[in-house]
């Protein structure tokens, strides 16, 4: 907690770029589109506040706190087209850590200023993807360059499939899974987390 962020998440200990700072588990909340929770009324802000969409409309709540890690639009961390998130740069202890929710296929325009940011766009708009697809892919394919070289905490948590895909593209630079498949299939969306 913070005053000036309210609820958020903040380093603990140094985090090197490249590192996997969050995956999905099987301890996370998956809320298919047909789940009779979605209809229920008391139930549904909590839903729309801390889900994320996935392509095929999956909402997914994450049961740890990454449900609480704020957006911001020079995000530290973002998530990949291999289905976890990565650290973009350094981030030291004390630091907030901030992602980039405009591949949360946000379906609406939200309006931000994030706080000590020069760059701040000011809005979340739906066709983000459109205009900064490429920006996240380069940033992205940047923090893999270094995945292999960090600790891996998390790294047990990824599937055979995805780690080979990862450490495949780290040693060759060959096979990079874009961000962009984070938009497919979705045609409407929640509040990120």
């Amino acid at each position: 907690m913070n005053d000036q962020v309210g609820v958020g998440v903040f380093a603990t200990a140094f985090i090197p770029a490249g590192t996997v700072v969050y995956v999905q588990d099987p301890l996370d909340i998956v809320i298919l589109p047909d789940s009779p929770l979605l209809q229920n009324p008391v139930l549904r802000p909590t839903i729309d506040k801390y889900a994320i969409l996935e392509p095929g409309e999956r909402r997914v709540i994450g049961w740890d706190a990454a449900k609480y890690v704020n957006h911001c639009c020079q995000a530290n961390i973002i998530s990949t087209g291999y289905g976890f998130e990565i650290a973009l740069r350094d981030i030291q202890p004390g630091e907030e850590v901030r992602d980039e929710y405009g591949v949360f296929n946000l379906g609406w325009t939200m309006e931000w200023n994030c706080p000590h940011v020069d760059s701040c766009r000011g809005l979340l708009r739906p066709d983000d993807f459109d205009h900064y697809c490429a920006q996240w892919d380069a940033q992205i394919q940047a923090a893999l360059r270094q995945v292999m070289d960090v600790p891996q905490p998390l790294w047990s948590l990824l599937d055979v499939e995805t780690r080979e895909a990862v450490r495949r593209y780290a040693d060759t630079g060959e096979g990079y899974v874009s961000v962009a498949v984070l938009k497919m299939g979705a045609s409407t969306a929640v509040a990120p987390h």
